[in-house]
C-alpha cells in the first residue's frame, strides 16, 4: 500500500502526484454515515439509498429515527482533498446487519476507519467497533453530537464501548463540513502513528 510504504521509508510525502488513500465510515443503522460523507465530499457523493418500506419494520428500529425514510443498501462514496498531496476516498458502509456481508469488500485496502456513534443508540455501534478491532484497522470513534448536544460524555462513551485508550475519540456534527474534516485529519494522524509503531 502506497501510504504504508511512504511512511515506512521515512515519511516522504508525495510531491508530484497526490497520494490517494481509502477511508471507511462505519457505524450502526441511521447514525449519520451518509450525511457525513455528503457533508465533506468535494464531488457529488454516490449514494445507494432505497426507500424504507413496511417490510423492514420488524427488523429496523425506527423509534429514535421517526423522520428516516431511506437507507443505504450498498455503500456511500465521496472524495475530499485534505492537502495538495493527499486525497481521501470515503466509503460509507450500510448499517443494517443484513448488509454486513459487503463490509469485507468495502474495507479492503482501507488505511483507517471512522466509527460514527449516536449516543442515543450506543449499542448499535458495538458491531462496527468489533469489526475494525478484529481486523486491525486503525480507527477513531466520532461521537455525532446532534444539534450540538452530547447525551453522554466522551469518557462515558469510551467506558461503555470498552475501547483502548489509544483510540482517539472526537466529537463531531456529521452535517458540518469543517467538523467532519477535523475527524478525518485526526484519523489520518492516528493511522500514520499506528504505521510508525509497526
Amino acid at each position: 500500500m502506497a501510504f504504508v510504504d511512504s511512511e515506512v521509508s521515512g515519511g516522504a510525502r508525495a510531491t508530484q502526484d497526490a497520494l490517494s488513500v481509502k477511508i471507511v465510515v462505519a457505524g450502526g443503522f441511521g447514525v449519520g454515515k451518509t450525511t457525513l460523507v455528503g457533508a465533506v465530499s468535494e464531488i457529488e457523493p454516490l449514494r445507494t439509498e432505497a426507500l424504507m418500506t413496511e417490510a423492514s419494520t420488524p427488523v429496523d428500529d425506527l423509534s429514535m429515527l421517526p423522520d428516516k425514510t431511506t437507507t443505504t443498501v450498498a455503500m456511500d462514496f465521496g472524495r475530499i482533498t485534505l492537502a495538495d498531496d493527499l486525497v481521501l476516498y470515503l466509503f460509507g458502509t450500510p448499517g443494517q446487519n443484513r448488509f454486513w456481508f459487503m463490509w469485507d469488500d468495502i474495507t479492503r485496502g482501507a488505511i483507517g476507519a471512522v466509527v460514527l456513534v449516536d449516543t442515543r443508540r450506543l449499542a448499535d455501534c458495538f458491531g462496527a467497533v468489533d469489526y475494525v478491532e478484529q481486523r486491525g484497522i486503525p480507527f477513531v470513534v466520532a461521537i455525532n453530537a446532534f444539534d450540538g448536544v452530547l447525551q453522554h460524555g466522551v469518557d462515558e462513551v469510551r467506558d461503555a464501548l470498552q475501547v483502548s485508550s489509544e483510540v482517539p475519540f472526537v466529537v463531531t456534527d456529521a452535517r458540518e463540513r469543517e467538523s467532519v474534516k477535523n475527524v478525518l485529519v485526526r484519523l489520518v494522524e492516528h493511522a500514520m502513528a499506528v504505521v510508525r509503531q509497526g
